[in-house]
């Protein structure tokens, strides 16, 4: 520096001082500078003030040489001790030339100037603060700081300024906030330090609301609780924890629709190796929790990203307890807030100006793939591959439900073959209370989830398969479903009286305006999907074999529970008596057969069958007859559970003329043992009235008969020597006897009056049919004797 130069008023000693490398020099030019510059205060000259503020930063604070520098840093500070209270009239000039030097990369020069920073912070006081945004910046780059003097000097200016703000009730938090977004991406742990302080402290100044700009920077937050400090992941845990607080005390005030995407994002883990994941995801989904209790139906346009983040950690193991309670407590919640109001068509009672044509007969239209979508996006800063959703109608003052968002996202969950099973089990609860709450507009979405439903049926969790079928019976009995329009494949010859219980009647939506298809298999109680899904459900039992021997018997008395055992054993019949796979039908039959006489579900099914005194009952017995005639032994079952004991003694009669395999011959081995259920306590009772159930006599000799020295044979033969003589059970007035069992028998002949000439035709046509397909299969059976046993 040119020494020689005019620094006037600065003297020549003073300037000599300022520029040596000794700091007791400096620091006499300081005292030099203070002395002068309080005269010019007392002179109130302020031109003269500014000119040595000038001198000292352009000439020696921004000087190349060091020493200046260090010089002009020490004046400046002597300054503003010398101004004092009027220090505030000229901080610009203060503290721009001292932020310069705290970019030096003399670490000493740096720490000089955090000190006279400090100096001339510490007389202003309060007078800083409109220029807070210049000091913050400096202050968060020398956190970061690798020199341990700068770090510790900067930490002393930090304290200063946070007493200073907390103070005053002058603080500009709306210019700050740009700042504190942009600076809280920072990866630096100091700095990230730094700004979890400040932001600790401006959350606890009463007059400082930092919540209203919570949404600028909770993003960022939990970007720090992903630190690997545990020191700054425990401050951030507890600003969080103190913000969330002031929620619950003032949710009316809290902007929570702003919020709710980070919280989607933040509760999806994209790394699930990295420990500090949990903690973020723990957290995010805390809040949310809490957000769903108290904005209620606001959060509704973010449902489908909220199930998004929630569903999969329904399915964590105990390591992830808290999570997973946190997570069910949002499902629950979320659920709680979809009403049937959301079933409502908006757009319907508008003036129509989607354009889409309505459906006839006061049918909703179509909903219409809009921007009503949620859409994905990968924005926030470092997450991707994870879901983000967009309000369905921010801009709509009602809220509104995006059901198209929540049944994509089911959907995908239950297509994800590596969802868990809690996970699927919350899925299909969700469409269980979609179909109760909003069925109008379900039901566009039945087609599409139709398929992905029965498949779920083969799930290996008999849990899973209990709500699916839920699922499914809510689909088949809702009015809502009722269309005008029947498939092809539901068009039946004989149409079918079905009945719902009133358990499940009660809790149904009432019907939307849609009439009763009059030529529909089913009433409106069970709608046109109930036929559909019978259908269906025995196709899938045909495909998949496995399914039908491990879980049919399962899933079909869980259905006779959901939908009346009447309706599904009614429709099934129907159905098997146009199966084309014969081998199948008999199957099925068995299968049926079986449940039909064992199952407690059925047990008012089997007392409607046991006396036909019904017209009902009646009609059932020969839809069910009809498909029955595919397994020669579950037809005579049916008759032995319907009494009907000279038809079956007619059958079995017949049954010489049948091919007689193994598997036929442990057919009627089982039903023997059936004979000696609780089932058939009635039928052996009726054994001691031998004159007037001789039939019932000559059917069970006409099992015995078909029977090999076996264990059954050994139980049949045993049963029927049991059989008492017809003398010694006469005890009673013979007239009288006979007149009450001629008019049980006449009541029960005015009901039925069914032609058992055409079934018998019918059962010869059935097993014609069976023994066609048998021989086109492998060939005569006297080619294979082997396969028949005589």
């Amino acid at each position: 520096m040119n020494t020689e130069k005019d620094f006037s008023p600065l003297t020549p000693n003073i300037v000599r001082a300022l520029n040596d490398k000794l700091y007791e020099k400096r620091k006499v030019a300081a005292l030099e500078i203070e002395k002068l510059v309080r005269e010019f205060v007392a002179q109130n000259n302020s031109t003269q003030i500014r000119h040595v503020i000038q001198i000292l930063a352009s000439e020696f604070a921004l000087s190349q040489h060091p020493h200046s520098r260090k010089g002009g840093l020490i004046g400046l500070a002597a300054c503003s001790i010398a101004l004092g209270k009027d220090s505030g009239l000229y901080l610009k000039e203060l503290i721009e030339p001292v932020l310069t030097c705290f970019n030096d990369s003399d670490s000493r020069l740096r720490y000089y100037a955090c000190e006279a920073l400090y100096n001339i912070v510490k007389v202003a006081r309060g007078a800083v603060l409109p220029h807070f945004n210049l000091l913050f910046d400096g202050l968060s780059k020398l956190a970061a700081d690798p020199d341990p003097n700068v770090k510790s000097g900067s930490e002393l200016l930090d304290r200063l300024l946070k007493d200073i703000v907390t103070e005053s009730n002058k603080f500009d938090l709306v210019a700050f906030v740009p700042l504190l977004r942009e600076r809280i991406y920072s990866n630096n742990q100091y700095a990230r330090q730094f700004i979890i302080s400040w932001i600790h402290v401006l959350e606890s100044v009463p007059d400082i609301n930092l919540l209203d700009y919570l949404p600028e920077i909770l993003d960022g937050l939990f970007q720090i609780l992903g630190d690997n400090s545990k020191e700054i992941r425990r401050t951030c845990e507890v600003v969080l924890g103190e913000f969330l607080k002031e929620i619950k005390k003032m949710p009316s005030s809290v902007k929570f629709a702003d919020m709710a995407n980070i919280l989607v994002i933040h509760c999806q883990v994209a790394d699930e190796t990295k420990l500090t994941n949990d903690l973020i995801q723990l957290t995010a989904m805390t809040w949310m929790r809490e957000f769903i209790q108290l904005a209620g139906r606001v959060v509704l346009p973010y449902s489908s990203g909220i199930l998004t983040a929630v569903l999969p950690c329904l399915s964590y193991d105990d390591r992830k307890k808290n999570t997973k309670e946190a997570a069910s407590a949002c499902n629950h919640s979320l659920m709680k807030l979809v009403t049937p109001e959301d079933d409502e068509d908006e757009d319907e009672a508008k003036s129509g100006s989607t354009g889409s044509p309505s459906r006839e007969d006061g049918q909703p239209k179509a909903e219409v793939d809009s921007n009503d979508m949620l859409n994905a996006s990968q924005e926030s800063v470092g997450f991707s591959n994870i879901s983000v959703f967009t309000p369905a109608s921010a801009d709509r003052p009602q809220v509104t439900l995006d059901l198209d968002g929540i049944v994509q996202v089911l959907d995908r969950h239950l297509h994800d073959s590596s969802t868990g099973m809690m996970t699927r089990i919350a899925v299909l609860k969700w469409l269980y209370h979609l179909y109760i709450k909003t069925p109008r507009k379900m039901f566009r979405h039945t087609d599409s989830l139709f398929p992905m439903l029965l498949k779920t049926l083969s799930d290996e969790s008999d849990e899973v398969i209990l709500k699916d079928l839920e699922v499914l019976a809510e689909i088949a009995s809702s009015p809502a479903g009722q269309t005008d329009q029947v498939s092809s494949c539901d068009g039946a010859e004989n149409k079918l009286e079905l009945k719902v219980p009133e358990s499940a009647k009660s809790g149904q939506q009432p019907s939307t305006g849609s009439k009763a298809v009059d030529s529909s298999p089913s009433t409106p109680s069970m709608n046109s999907y109930f036929y559909k899904f019978m259908i269906n459900l025995l196709k899938r039992f045909s495909l998949e074999r496995k399914l039908l021997e491990n879980r049919g018997a399962f899933i079909i008395r869980q259905l006779c529970l959901l939908l009346h055992a009447e309706n599904i054993f009614h429709s099934m019949a129907d159905i098997l008596l146009k199966e084309e796979d014969l081998k199948f039908a008999s199957t099925m039959v068995q299968t049926l057969n079986t449940i039909l006489l064992t199952s407690a579900e059925l047990f008012q099914l089997r007392n409607q069958l046991k006396d036909l005194r019904t017209q009902e009952s009646c009609a059932l017995f020969c839809c069910l007859y009809r498909s029955w005639c595919h397994n020669p032994v579950a037809t005579v079952s049916l008759c032995f559970l319907t009494q009907n004991y000279k038809h079956a003694y007619d059958l079995i009669q017949k049954f010489g003329d049948l091919e007689v395999t193994v598997d036929f011959l442990i057919e009627v081995d089982k039903l023997v043992q059936l004979i000696e259920s609780p089932i058939f306590t009635y039928l052996r009772l009726q054994l001691l009235d031998v004159e007037n159930n001789p039939y019932l006599i000559k059917a069970l000799y006409g099992l015995l008969m078909l029977l090999p020295q076996s264990q059954a044979f050994q139980l049949l033969s045993h049963r029927l020597r049991c059989v008492p003589n017809p003398e010694l059970m006469r005890t009673v007035d013979e007239s009288k006897y006979m007149d009450s069992k001629q008019q049980v028998a006449s009541k029960r002949a005015s009901y039925t009056q069914m032609d058992y000439n055409e079934l018998l035709q019918h059962f010869d046509r059935v097993q014609s049919k069976h023994l066609e397909v048998r021989h086109q299969r492998s060939g005569r059976a006297s080619d294979h004797p082997d396969r028949k046993l005589m």
